[in-house]
């Protein structure tokens, strides 16, 4: 099986468990403007291993994660309707993997591996 370029992974750090059906956008910016690349939803254990073709040029990106859908389906406010988080890739060789920890009145991220 071979993995995307760029993946996430996505935990609910309020339910202590993988947050399932997130929807994920990935974006590339080019000539000004955000240009979409694909689009996937976390699994069963958080993860988008599906995002995107597994070779991408360097360059700006941006994936957004829809957080309001997530929490809306488990009956959740939030304050976050989305989390957007723009990245330089920047060695056309290395994995890219943007993990997000969620909750509903906050989140945070790194580059994983």
């Amino acid at each position: 099986m071979t993995r995307s370029h760029i993946t996430s992974h996505v935990l609910d750090a309020a339910l202590g468990k993988p947050a399932e059906g997130v929807p994920i956008t990935l974006d590339s910016f080019a000539a000004g403007e955000w240009m979409p690349v694909a689009s996937a939803l976390t699994d069963a254990d958080g993860r988008a291993s599906s995002l995107g073709p597994d070779a991408l040029p360097t360059g700006r990106y941006r994936v957004t994660f829809d957080t309001a859908g997530y929490f809306a389906r488990l009956g959740q406010a939030a304050f976050y309707p989305e989390v957007s988080i723009v990245f330089e890739l920047a060695d056309e060789g290395e994995h890219y993997h943007i993990p997000l920890l969620l909750s509903p009145f906050a989140y945070s991220t790194y580059r994983g591996s």
